[in-house]
Formats: C-alpha cells, sequence, structure tokens
C-alpha cells in the first residue's frame, strides 16, 4: 500500500474522533450561546423563518439542485452500462458526451452513493438525538429550558435539531474531493464545498433553527462519511493500478523456466 493511501485510510477516523471531540467540546461551554445571540436582537431573529427571497435561494433552490443532481448521476450511469464496453464513447455519443461528466462508472457511483447517505445518516441521527434548536429554547423567546445531547435524548424530547441536516445537503458534495480524476483540483473542491455548506448553515442559524456546533458536526460528519467511502471505493482500484507500475522481481525460479 503506498503511502499516500495509508493516509487516507486513517484519516475518516481522525476525523471521527474530531467529530465527536466537538459535539462534546461545545456542550460544555457557552459558545454556542454567544453564536445565537449575535442573531436574536431585542426579541427577534435577524430573518423571518420562509421569509422571501431568501428561502427560495437557501432553501428551496440547493435542495432541488442536489436531486436533480442526483437524478443526472443516475442517468450517467444508465447510459454508461448500456454502452459496449469496446465502444468509443465520446465518438460514438459525440452529441451528449459534452454533457457526461469524465469520470468513471466507480466514480460515478461513489458520489451518488455519498450524496444519499451523507444527508440519510445525519437525518437519522436528528431523529434519535431530540435535540432542540435555539428559537426553541426559552433564551431565546421559545418554551423549553436548555438540555445537553444526554439529557435530551433521555427526555425524549419531540425537538430534532442535531446535526443540521440542511447544510449536509451541501456538504455531501465533499464526495467530489476525493475523486481520484479530480485529485488535482482537492483542495480548490474543499473551498467551495465548505463555503456552500456553511451559507446554508448560517441561514439556518439566522433565524434560530440551529446552534454553530449542529452545523460544524455537520460538516466533519459529512467529510468522515466521505473520506470513509473513497477509502471503500478506491483503495483497491489504486492498489491495482499501483501493482503494473511495480511489477514483481524475477526469482530464479522464474528464471529456470525460461
Amino acid at each position: 500500500m503506498n503511502t499516500n493511501h495509508h493516509v487516507t485510510d486513517w484519516t475518516w477516523l481522525k476525523l471521527l474522533c474530531l467529530t465527536i471531540i466537538a459535539t462534546l467540546l461545545f456542550e460544555h461551554t457557552q459558545l454556542d450561546m454567544h453564536i445565537s445571540a449575535l442573531f436574536y436582537r431585542n426579541g427577534q431573529w435577524l430573518l423571518e423563518k420562509g421569509a422571501q427571497p431568501y428561502a427560495f435561494i437557501f432553501y428551496d433552490a440547493p435542495k432541488a439542485l442536489l436531486i436533480l443532481f442526483a437524478i443526472y448521476l443516475i442517468a450517467i450511469l444508465a447510459i454508461k452500462y448500456k454502452t459496449p464496453l469496446n465502444a468509443d464513447f465520446s465518438l460514438n455519443h459525440s452529441k451528449r458526451s459534452k454533457y457526461i461528466l469524465p469520470l468513471s462508472v466507480r466514480e460515478i457511483s461513489y458520489l451518488l452513493i455519498v450524496i444519499i447517505i451523507v444527508p440519510t445518516t445525519i437525518a437519522t441521527l436528528k431523529s434519535v438525538t431530540h435535540v432542540s434548536c435555539p428559537n426553541h429554547l426559552m433564551l431565546f423567546g421559545g418554551d423549553m429550558p436548555y438540555l445537553t445531547l444526554w439529557q435530551s435524548m433521555v427526555e425524549h424530547t419531540s425537538a430534532k435539531c442535531f446535526p443540521a441536516a440542511h447544510a449536509s445537503a451541501g456538504f455531501s458534495l465533499y464526495g467530489l474531493a476525493f475523486l481520484p480524476t479530480w485529485r488535482k483540483y482537492r483542495y480548490r473542491i474543499f473551498e467551495a464545498v465548505t463555503a456552500l455548506g456553511w451559507t446554508m448553515g448560517l441561514y439556518k442559524m439566522l433565524f434560530g433553527d440551529h446552534f454553530f456546533s449542529h452545523t460544524l458536526v455537520s460538516m466533519l460528519l459529512s467529510l468522515t462519511i466521505a473520506c470513509a467511502l473513497a477509502v471503500i471505493f478506491f483503495k483497491r482500484f489504486d492498489e491495482n493500478k499501483n501493482s503494473q507500475f511495480h511489477p514483481t522481481k524475477p526469482t530464479l525460479s522464474n528464471t529456470q523456466k525460461r
């Protein structure tokens, strides 16, 4: 195994540990409260929930685009599977090839699974953590007391705000940064996806639907899942590729057979 992949193999575990640390750390500090207080002035949040055009730009449109992107990936997979292996895809389908991502079936499958699993995992966690949103709390005009993660799970409240699911839709695109074909653009993709996810997360924070830590944990967990799946999808592929450039050395028995 090469050094680069050895690092990647352990990166997902480090990210998972960082996610757990962030979750526990913010529970025992007042940083979340202080950040949310910046968006709550004179008994009102800076932005009204559902206010237009903000809801369309930062909520409806991103979700719709992600769904369309998933459908697009499914369509590409269907086209690639129907294309004969011995056919020149770029020549035989020149009219539509410009609309097809220059990625392998393995890479497209990985990307599709990431953008499905990341939001699904985080939405599932929301349903079992029962953590309140800032706008639920008495401190911010709500009617619920502040509870820690463990207390919320024990109390089994009706709240479902942790981690941030909406932002995870944007963070699910971290899968793009792990594609071997686009490896040289990895850091640019990471920066763009981080900006997208935090923009979606900040929108929800402006009217008290999430604490800062909800979006932070969503980001770290999304990155963890994308990284772990990349190891599963691309580790064996890269090992086979590397073996072609590092043939086994001839042994005495092989020389005698000649």
